[in-house]
């Protein structure tokens, strides 16, 4: 879940919800606050690793500080 995992250390100060939606045929969907991030149906691939990371960054995290451990 190296997703979730690269979503919540860098940015859980501005996620308020974070879904993870696995399944048969290799669902891999990922939600944050109640909108689709990223669909593995949708792109007919398996993410890359940090692109979820880049993607919500992108969308929701342009000028904000990643938190800090």
């Amino acid at each position: 879940m190296s997703a979730a995992s690269d979503l919540l250390s860098n940015y859980q100060h501005i996620i308020e919800s974070l879904t993870l939606t696995t399944g048969s045929k290799g669902v891999f969907d990922v939600t944050v606050d109640g909108e689709m991030l990223y669909s593995k149906h949708s792109t007919d691939r398996h993410a890359n690793p940090g692109e979820v990371l880049d993607l919500f960054t992108d969308k929701y995290a342009d000028g904000v500080t990643r938190f800090a451990t």
